[in-house]
């Protein structure tokens, strides 16, 4: 499979990861007016809980899935390609119920030990509880479409999945507002269980389809030896586990939030309802932005996996380094930017979205996470594809504990307070990042650390020319604006500098379908 399906795949999750964030960040936006920091704030102590027992039981399937099912079609083995996908979908839906139990059963242990500090987020945990069966057998379909590398059918389950869980989220939450804070939480966390249930019925549907396909190449193709369930168990488990603790690193760090948080602000004299505030701008203000911004970074990595997985299985080393090499530029490309475009517009976008500037310096300050956030994640996916599931494990285990130990120092000194949480995190994803650059070296693959610097510096001048201009249309016109006219200058500003500067040549903007499409169209080359 060429690096041309390869980075097509990588493009429609993106496209799909964008509307999944914006039809979410207008979301968080109308919940955000509608139950104010102290309402997000106890959403966001209950959600990061469901993320967390999510992550254990199946976060790493759809990865693991994907690598067994490309090489089993790299080998054009398809038969066992679909009995993997059999076997881990009956494994996850037991894994699913077992795992939903156990969040329901804690959620009380929860809340009287003072995990959860503030008890009224109770509500919102124990009406996630269903939602995690539904996840567990969404990451067996995904990761075997994803094996195959048709990213069409978990991209539009994504969609309609989160346009579903939103608008369950803002009705109930509307509804249940005149009988307290905590019932309106809850109504909002209830929002993933018809959510999961709509992308369940989405990705059976397209496996309908799809499935006559399958039948035919398994009836072409010549007999082999079937593994066994216990094989294939066995397997799947020596992927899953490193690369769903790898993927713990994000609600990990977001439980170590919740959990060190609100603690170290009460070190630092804040009381019980200034420090859910507080807690709010962080999570459920500033991260969502950040999580947005990364989800080019996201697809890639999801992409990039089964594509390094078949060109590893084959023995092509030169199809590996240059698929991650596409992919680490692309990335670059768009977290760079982005992350300075936050940290310089920080003000008129918490005063546009949110209705407030008091986020605005949070939002700042965690900028620099979206750059680093974002080449984790695509160098967890090389290493991935390469078969070294279990470095990205061993690193974020470091990360976590440089998380925990920076939070609590951070965060409870009153000079920094939140500030210090959103420096912690900074510090986290750049150092596990660092980490999974350096076992890329050692594995033979580069990163393009001087391409890194050229894009840095068309940043650079892209965030400045927008916060000036940000600064002088807000005075004159407002601030939406002002966010505007500053949005609009610095990608203008940002491609002028990227041609400049050389970050990018021809052949290089080629290789993105789209660019591709529109040169071939400009010198007459489209048929």
């Amino acid at each position: 499979m060429g690096k041309d399906k390869f980075l097509r795949g990588a493009l429609i999750l993106t496209v799909a990861g964008l509307m999944v964030k914006v039809i979410g960040s207008v979301n968080r936006i109308l919940l955000s007016r509608l139950l104010g920091g102290e309402g997000i704030g106890l959403y966001q102590m209950a959600y990061p809980f469901y993320l967390l027992m999510l992550s254990i039981c199946s976060a790493g399937v759809p990865v693991a899935v994907s690598i067994i099912v490309a090489e089993k079609v790299a080998k054009d083995d398809y038969a066992q390609a679909h009995r993997v996908f059999k076997v881990t979908l009956g494994l996850m839906a037991a894994f699913g119920l077992v795992f939903s139990l156990v969040l329901y059963g804690s959620a009380g242990l929860l809340v009287n030990s003072g995990w959860i500090r503030d008890s009224r987020a109770y509500y919102a945990l124990v009406v996630l509880t269903p939602a995690v069966f539904f996840s567990s057998i969404l990451a067996s379909f995904r990761g075997y479409f994803q094996g195959y590398q048709m990213m069409t059918a978990p991209a539009v389950s994504q969609i309609l999945e989160q346009l579903i869980r939103v608008m369950t989220m803002i009705g109930l939450a509307y509804f249940l507002l005149p009988y307290g804070l905590e019932y309106a939480a809850a109504g909002a966390a209830f929002g993933a269980i018809p959510g999961g249930l709509a992308g369940l019925l989405v990705l059976s549907w397209f496996y309908g389809r799809a499935r006559k396909q399958w039948k035919e190449k398994i009836d072409r193709q010549t007999a082999t030896e079937e593994d066994s369930i216990r094989v294939i168990a066995k397997r799947l488990f020596l992927l899953a586990v490193p690369v769903s603790c790898a993927n713990l690193l994000i609600p990990v760090t977001s439980s170590i939030d919740m959990l060190l948080v609100p603690n170290a602000l009460g070190r630092a004299g804040f009381g019980v309802e200034a420090a859910t505030t507080l807690f709010g701008y962080l999570t459920g203000m500033a991260q969502p932005l950040m999580m947005m911004a990364i989800i080019p970074a996201t697809s890639l990595a999801a992409s990039l996996v089964p594509a390094v997985s078949e060109a590893f299985t084959l023995h092509r080393s030169e199809d590996i380094l240059r698929k991650t090499a596409s992919a680490f530029k692309i990335c670059m490309l768009v977290v760079v930017p982005a992350s300075v475009g936050m940290w310089s517009l920080a003000a008129p976008i918490s005063g546009t979205l949110y209705g407030t500037m008091r986020a605005a310096e949070v939002i700042a300050n965690l900028a620099p996470s979206i750059a680093f956030l974002g080449i984790f994640q695509v160098t967890t996916g090389a290493l991935q594809g390469i078969g070294k599931t279990s470095i990205p494990m061993w690193n974020m285990l470091f990360g976590v504990a440089l998380k925990a130990f920076a939070v609590w120092q951070l965060a409870s000194m009153a000079s920094f307070h939140i500030l210090g949480a959103a420096w912690a995190s900074n510090l986290n994803f750049a150092a596990v990042a660092a980490v999974n650059i350096f076992f890329l070296y050692r594995n033979g693959i580069s990163f393009p650390v001087k391409d890194c610097l050229k894009i840095l510096a068309a940043s650079g001048c892209m965030g400045a020319a927008g916060k000036m201009t940000a600064a002088l249309v807000t005075g004159k016109a407002g601030i939406v604006a002002g966010l505007a006219a500053g949005m609009a200058v610095s990608v203008l500003v940002y491609g002028a500098a990227v041609m400049v500067l050389g970050c990018i040549n021809r052949e290089e903007a080629g290789q993105i379908p789209l660019i591709r499409k529109i040169i071939r169209r400009c010198t007459g080359k489209e048929k």
